[in-house]
């Protein structure tokens, strides 16, 4: 079997930049309280005119520019988002126009925080099962649409922004390794956006009990993610007869520092192994791990050959790993 390696990456984050000093003037919050329970200190908010689509057009046409690839040189592009424009025509097929990868095929995949990790699995797999040469994995979320601006609980964790991951074949032993994803339904309660689908569609009472934004059971969340991604890491390694010490970085879901902390304590993981960028970005829900990655090579932390774990716990609940030997 062929091997699959990322081979380009690109991001993007929209121009406006809210503070938790913004924050404090239209919720009950401070910056202090935001610092110290979820580490984060600004987020990108796009404007109006800006969808999710938007995003990901940009980050993919920087990917592709780094790979010097013509969009029609695409096989597939997989967008993973839980804010899509709209619940059809998918996200991918309006990126796959606005980019011009004619020929190309794509869909959506929802898996909420965990979203670049499942991409990245399926578009490994893809190529390596030789029948896809280029597979663009991007993810985007414009999560301040789904964010309810009164509720201090949820407003201060999420940003806006999106990325994009280029895999392509490579040889055996470099690039992807494996992974570990799993999904736990008895959760879904605890972390979720309850109207606009068939079970409760749009309606005036949808719309007044603010139904349409997310809801987040905090605490319960925060102990699933710290226990799941903890877990899921460690099988993931023994699998591959591999420690903490063979990782180079550990790079996770940007949900909350404490929940980084935590898990990355219990694995034994030492603080400059660990990528933490959720001060300047906030939630971006399925742009995290690539804006996280974007960041740790421009700061020298990353380097061809090194061993990368990406790690993400989300809604669902979803959990997922991915061990990749860095191509670039």
């Amino acid at each position: 079997m062929l091997g699959a390696k990322i081979t380009a990456l690109g991001c993007y984050v929209p121009p406006g930049v809210m503070t938790n000093a913004d924050l404090e003037k239209i919720v009950e919050t401070s910056d202090e309280w935001i610092l110290q329970r979820v580490g984060i200190a600004e987020r990108h908010i796009a404007s109006p005119e800006i969808a999710t689509s938007d995003m990901a057009v940009e980050a993919s046409r920087l990917a592709l520019a780094q790979r010097g690839l013509a969009a029609t040189g695409l096989d597939a592009l997989i967008v993973c988002t839980v804010t899509p424009d709209m619940f059809f025509p998918s996200t991918a097929c309006l990126v796959q126009d606005r980019l011009g990868a004619k020929g190309a095929w794509g869909f959506d995949l929802v898996a909420a925080c965990c979203g670049f990790v499942y991409g990245l699995t399926t578009a490994a797999h893809l190529v390596m099962g030789g029948t896809h040469k280029t597979v663009l994995v991007i993810g985007a979320d414009t999560m301040s649409r789904i964010i309810d601006y009164t509720d201090r609980g949820t407003c201060v964790l999420f940003g806006d922004g999106a990325g994009a991951m280029l895999v392509e074949p490579a040889e055996a032993g470099e690039g992807f390794i494996g992974f570990l994803n799993e999904i736990d339904g008895s959760g879904g309660d605890y972390l979720k956006m309850p109207a606009g689908g068939s079970r409760m569609p749009s309606s005036k009472e949808t719309v007044e009990k603010r139904l349409h934004y997310v809801k987040q059971d905090g605490s319960q969340v925060f102990k699933y993610a710290v226990r799941k991604m903890y877990e899921s890491c460690r099988e993931l390694l023994e699998r591959h007869g591999l420690t903490t010490k063979d990782v180079k970085l550990l790079i996770p879901h940007q949900a909350n520092r404490r929940i980084i902390t935590a898990a990355a304590e219990r694995l034994g993981f030492s603080c400059d192994q660990v990528v933490i960028n959720i001060d300047r970005y906030g939630n971006t829900t399925g742009a995290t791990l690539p804006l996280a990655t974007f960041d740790a090579l421009q700061a020298g932390m990353l380097k061809k050959g090194d061993l990368v774990l990406f790690a993400a716990v989300g809604a669902g609940f979803t959990v997922g790993a991915n061990l990749w030997r860095w191509a670039y």
